[in-house]
This record gives C-alpha cells, structure tokens and sequence, in this order.
C-alpha cells in the first residue's frame, strides 16, 4: 500500500510540466534521512524553513527603512512573502514545483545582516574573505539552525538559495546555464525577487516620502505599468509568456520590459537605496557592527557559538553572530556593551 507522500509524488509526474522539478527525483539531501509519511521532500523543505528560528527573525529585519515607524512599510520578512507569492503564480501558470518555488524564496534571505544592504556592506568590509548573504543563507540553513545540525534541506533548495543574488547589476535572467539555478524553480526565484523589491520599495519610497510616483523614469513607467500592481502583473504575464514561447528551457523575459525593469532598478539605487536622507540612519549601523566586531572578538565568552570558535575560528564565529541579529537585537547589544548606565544608589526609607 502506498503512502501519503507516494500518491502526491504520482500527482505531481501526471500534473506537472515535463521540464518540472519531481520530488521523487532529488538529488537528495547532505545527510541521508528516512521520507516522511505525508509530505513530499520539497514540502518538507518548505515547513522546516516556516519553523527556522532564523526565518522568525526576519520581521525585525530591515528592507530598505530601518525599524520605520508606520505599520505599512516592508521588513525583510514582508519582502520575502511577496517574493513567495510573485513566484509561486509564476510557477502555477508554467506547471513547475510551487512548493520548491516556494522553499527557495522564503529561505532566500535567511542569512541577511541587520540593517539590510547597508549592513551587508559593513561585513564585507569587516569579515576576511568579505560577506555575501546568499553564501550566508546557505550556511543557516546547512549548519546554524537546528542547535547546529542545520535543516538538511534537498540539494534543489539549496541550489535555488545559492544563486538567487544578482547585485546592484545583475540581470534576472539571460545568465551562463552555469551560472544559473539548475532548476526552473530556482530561477523563477531569481526574477520574482527583483519584481517583489523593484515594487514594493518604491511603494515604501512613496509613503516615506523620499519620493513622488511622478519621479519616476517615464519611459520605464510607459512599459510597466503606474502603479505596483499594474508592474508587477505586466512584468509576470512577460515571464510566463516569454518561458512558454521559449518552450521552458529557461526563465525568460522580453527584451522590453527586461530593459525596463533594469532601468527601474537602477533608478531606485540612485533615489533610493543610495539616497543620503532615506540612508542616513544606515551610517550609523557602521559603528554599531564595527564596534559589536570588535568587542565580541575581544570577549567572545558568552556570546559566541563555542563550538565554531572551537572549529572553525573567531572570526567565522563573529560572522555568524553578527548576521543573524535582528536590528533591535543589534541595537540593544551594542547599547549594553558601550553605553554606560546611570548608577543608581541604595533606595531606602532614609534617601527620602
């Protein structure tokens, strides 16, 4: 008799696109391990990224504007559900794996600094050997979470999770097949990442006002769309109408609206993402990190992981550490290691 599972991996061989990612077809995960009785390897994946201490953390993390005081702006935990629901339409529509799509694009981010790209860039210049996050989620996911034993993701996830960056210039699609996501699933995630943030940042730009909608570049905007929604639903109807076209040997998108969207990109990098107003609180998350490096280093008893000091080195240690702080974490540590406290004296009926 076969179980849950077996019936779902028969579904998805009878439902799903030939060029699909199969569950019972995996290259399998780092340590081997018994299947579960109901849910397929790449749901399993999904679940134990939801239940990841690491993925919990995100909603403290920072998007684009550190801890904003209005309810409405992104966190990195927000940016990451977008990306989830962007890619998994995408997905649908070309009857590939929602649920490795998904995977991949909730655990993309996992290994992100506090204080978003700004703080990206204070670890590459602090860490030996620099820092990229995508490198980093990778780690989380391997060898952090779970007291140590990592989340034995399967290899599709992690590969999905290890390509997904593009930079400040990067192009989502169009990339050396040896550069690229093995999987179709894998490089949804590439492009529906740059369509959640491309977005949803100017929407929060707006709001913040470091912005107006009438600033942005006209010839972007006659191509996809006035608003978020009409962007995003333009450049999804692209992909899936570009990959079709192309008989989903790749993810694709036309040269138009790629040309846009890149153009739009680098649009908010200058507005935006670069901006001295809307950053300036970021400069600050230099010497926050810069002095939490320094002093947890010094004094690495009780704050650092033993045993990755003990195996791998302090600084590997102190890199860990750093990266998987929320903001206020960051914040509240550094306050407790630098700012001295007012001394408070005996309180008695005889101080009255």
């Amino acid at each position: 008799m076969s179980s849950i599972r077996e019936a779902l991996e028969q579904r998805e061989r009878e439902t799903l696109a030939p060029q699909a990612a199969k569950s019972a077809e995996s290259r399998g995960r780092l340590t081997s391990e018994p299947e579960d009785d109901v849910r397929p390897a790449f749901q399993h994946d999904r679940d134990r990224i939801i239940h990841s201490k690491a993925f919990r953390r995100l909603k403290h993390k920072t998007q684009v504007f550190f801890a904003p005081e209005g309810d409405h702006y992104r966190t990195r935990l927000t940016h990451t559900l977008e990306v989830s629901q962007i890619a998994r339409t995408i997905a649908k529509v070309l009857r590939l794996h929602e649920e490795l799509t998904e995977s991949i694009a909730l655990g993309h981010d996992l290994g992100h600094t506090p204080f978003g790209h700004a703080g990206e860039r204070v670890l590459d210049s602090l860490v030996p050997g620099g820092f990229r996050h995508y490198e980093q989620s990778l780690r989380v996911v391997d060898v952090l979470e779970n007291d140590g034993k990592g989340l034995n993701l399967t290899w599709e996830v992690r590969d999905g999770i290890g390509r997904h960056s593009k930079g400040k210039e990067g192009s989502p699609v169009g990339l050396d097949p040896a550069k690229r996501s093995a999987t179709l699933e894998g490089q949804i995630m590439r492009v529906a990442d740059l369509i959640a943030y491309v977005n949803h940042d100017i929407d929060d730009a707006v709001r913040a006002g470091v912005l107006n909608a009438s600033d942005l570049p006209r010839d972007a905007v006659e191509v996809l769309g006035k608003t978020s929604s009409a962007r995003i639903a333009r450049m999804v109807k692209d992909v899936v109408t570009e990959t079709q076209g192309g008989g989903l040997t790749e993810i694709r998108m036309s040269d138009t609206v790629l040309s846009a969207t890149l153009r739009m990109r680098a649009f908010l990098f200058e507005a935006v993402y670069e901006n001295e107003v809307a950053t300036a609180e970021f400069k600050k998350a230099t010497g926050i990190l810069g002095g939490l490096w320094e002093k947890v280093r010094e004094r690495p008893a009780g704050l650092l992981d033993e045993r990755i000091v003990a195996s791998e080195g302090l600084d590997v240690a102190a890199r860990d550490f750093l990266a998987g702080m929320s903001d206020r974490f960051a914040v509240s540590l550094y306050e407790r290691l630098f700012i001295p406290k007012p001394w408070v004296g005996p309180m008695a009926w005889s101080q009255l």
